[in-house]
């Protein structure tokens, strides 16, 4: 279950699409590593991944594991499993963390990536690769599988209804869509039509939603807040 979305500060992240799992795989000195990483949106969903790959790999001699949680990326965790101390938790952590998601507004780095959980299954193949050897092969590992992985805009948008009759409901639709509204989609009853509409939770598109609507409906059209919600967006 997400969280409240009106307790975080940001109203954007990058996560994972819905339903998909990255993964990526790497040889070092016979040593192999299988990284895959899982959205999830709670500790108890992480940590399920651990769990099923430990099951399915469970000839494998570490289960490493970092996640991130969060729209404000609040909550980060991460496990060595074994390894020597920061060799291998740490590093994933820290190529979730870092990882460059795209740009904002004014052109700089995004590094917003959150819901996200890594693990790194090891094989160990009998030849000792050091501290510096396990932090490189670890991180590159969820580097790889970040190259692989399918993600998505996760933004925290306002619902509005829209009350509209049957004749009207359809045009507006069209014209809302066209002007760049995300209609979330159309309820016709017998009384009526109700758009759900959605716009990114700021003022300013509230704003700008009004004045959309009072130009199409001539005045007539009555918005009604419907909360807020986070929505995955395609990228």
């Amino acid at each position: 279950m997400d969280p409240d979305p009106a307790l975080s500060r940001a109203t954007r992240y990058t996560t994972l699409a819905a339903g998909t799992e990255a993964v990526a795989e790497l040889e070092i000195k016979r040593s192999r590593f299988l990284a895959v990483l899982g959205r999830a949106g709670t500790e108890a969903e992480a940590r399920a991944l651990t769990e099923r790959l430990r099951r399915e790999h469970h000839d494998a001699r570490h289960h490493c594991s970092a996640f991130v949680l969060g729209p404000d990326r609040d909550v980060q965790r991460s496990s060595d499993d074994g390894e020597p101390a920061g060799t291998a938790g740490i590093p994933m952590l820290e190529a979730l963390v870092q990882r460059r998601t795209g740009a904002d507004a004014q052109g700089r780095d995004r590094t917003d990536l959150s819901d996200v959980t890594a693990v790194v299954v090891r094989w160990f193949g009998g030849t000792l690769l050091g501290a510096g050897g396990l932090v490189r092969a670890y991180s590159e590992a969820v580097s790889r599988a970040l190259d692989a992985a399918a993600l998505v805009d996760r933004e925290r948008l306002r619902r509005w209804s829209l009350p509209a009759g049957h004749a009207e409901a359809g045009r507006l639709e069209n014209e809302l869509r066209a002007a760049g509204t995300l209609v979330l989609g159309t309820a016709y009853g017998p009384a009526g039509a109700e758009l759900l509409l959605a716009v990114p939770d700021d003022g300013d598109a509230a704003a700008g939603l009004a004045a959309r609507v009072a130009s199409l409906t001539a005045g007539t059209g009555v918005l009604r807040p419907a909360g807020t919600d986070w929505v995955d967006l395609p990228r």
